[in-house]
């Protein structure tokens, strides 16, 4: 007799597993609605596909409403690899290379704009190997829709500077900006954002602050300006320049206080938890140790930092990690990067940044097994 197939779970569309966790739960569509403050027809065309869920926020409301992890309802994750899969890296650099017009492959701005927003979704999710082979036909496919093409080309300078490719990170945050001044509804303040970030991992610290804060002054969006804000002041403590820190994350502050819309459409992370993440990064870079210990206690605990997509957080961890491991205690450093691994696995195993300061605190001395698990299961070490 054959045995029923079973359905791989990621083969399920998403409304659909919300769906059926939401009837396991018990739950009525109207009850379900009124816990999400949502309208019962808009839960019927998220179940049905009609209306696609593609923010991670909305996704992370509807995970906590039913009581699971939010990966549950997005799927499991690909086994991350045993070492960094950088091939795609080669792929990427070609489509930056081509200065075609007109895209190569036909797709409705339509569905070029929902394969955007599953690209930021892999992105906030850390899913790195799986983006690397999203971005070159993304690149092709949303040439056609200029606002598109920017918002691509910051995914793509984002993941190039995870995974140190800083020159080739500023290569595609330039033509963001350079893209962005073509279009006269859209300013190039939010590319500027990629900018920043792309010169601080060239080691251009006082070129990322000017960019940054040039670009402050024609912001129209709290959420941009203050990352802008955000960018700049770690450049600055990067330099060693105390006083500009503080001014340039107050001034961070102080736009996060008066926030009323909440909404996040630049997919810039700012608010308060990401101004306190600021706070103990820039602590850490001046050599305010006991404050930047202060500050990630007091972010670990709060409401925010669980809130933030898993790249966030786990990007948070690994720098933790380096404060602990440079106020000299590797174990406190590897359990911080265990946490990590947890939260956004390849984060730890495909981010250079993050397996070299992991096989730094195996050179300290005897690590915990689980810490010596890791390093073996990211090719660091071998199995005994």
């Amino acid at each position: 007799m054959n045995r029923p197939h079973r359905r791989d779970h990621n083969s399920i569309p998403l409304g659909r597993r919300v769906a059926e966790l939401r009837t396991n739960r018990g739950m009525s569509q109207q009850a379900f609605a009124d816990r999400l403050g949502k309208s019962k027809s808009w839960v019927d065309k998220i179940e049905r596909g009609v209306r696609k869920l593609d923010r991670y926020s909305v996704i992370r409301e509807i995970a906590d409403v039913l009581r699971l992890d939010p990966d549950i309802l997005l799927g499991p994750r690909q086994p991350p690899p045993t070492a960094p899969r950088l091939d795609g890296i080669d792929a990427v650099r070609a489509a930056l290379a081509r200065y075609h017009d007109r895209p190569q492959r036909t797709v409705t701005a339509d569905q070029a704009r929902r394969q955007v927003a599953y690209a930021w979704m892999t992105y906030q999710h850390a899913r790195y190997p799986q983006l690397l082979d999203t971005l070159p036909g993304l690149l092709d496919t949303t040439r056609g829709t200029r606002s598109l093409l920017v918002a691509t080309y910051r995914i793509t300078a984002n993941v190039l500077v995870k995974l140190d490719h800083p020159h080739l990170a500023w290569l595609a945050a330039d033509r963001a900006v350079t893209t962005a001044a073509t279009i006269p509804t859209l300013t190039t303040t939010t590319a500027t954002i990629a900018v920043a970030q792309a010169l601080r991992a060239l080691g251009h610290h006082q070129l990322a602050l000017t960019a940054a804060l040039t670009a402050t002054g024609t912001a129209d969006d709290d959420t941009v300006r203050g990352t802008l804000f955000l960018q700049a002041g770690l450049a600055a403590a990067t330099t060693g320049d105390r006083r500009n820190t503080h001014d340039l994350l107050d001034h961070a502050a102080t736009l996060t206080d008066r926030r009323t819309n909440h909404t996040d459409p630049h997919h810039t992370g700012f608010g308060p938890t990401a101004v306190q993440m600021a706070r103990f990064l820039a602590a850490h870079h001046l050599g305010d140790t006991t404050e930047a210990l202060h500050r990630h206690e007091h972010a670990l605990r709060s409401d925010g930092f669980r809130q933030l997509p898993p790249e966030h957080r786990a990007a948070h961890l690994i720098d933790a990690a380096r404060l602990h491991l440079d106020t000299g205690n590797p174990s406190q450093a590897g359990q911080a990067l265990l946490h990590a691994d947890s939260v956004a696995p390849a984060e730890v195993r495909s981010r250079p940044a993050a397996r070299t300061l992991l096989a730094e605190i195996i050179q300290r001395g005897p690590a915990a097994a689980d810490v010596a698990r890791l390093a073996t299961i990211v090719g660091l070490t071998r199995q005994p």
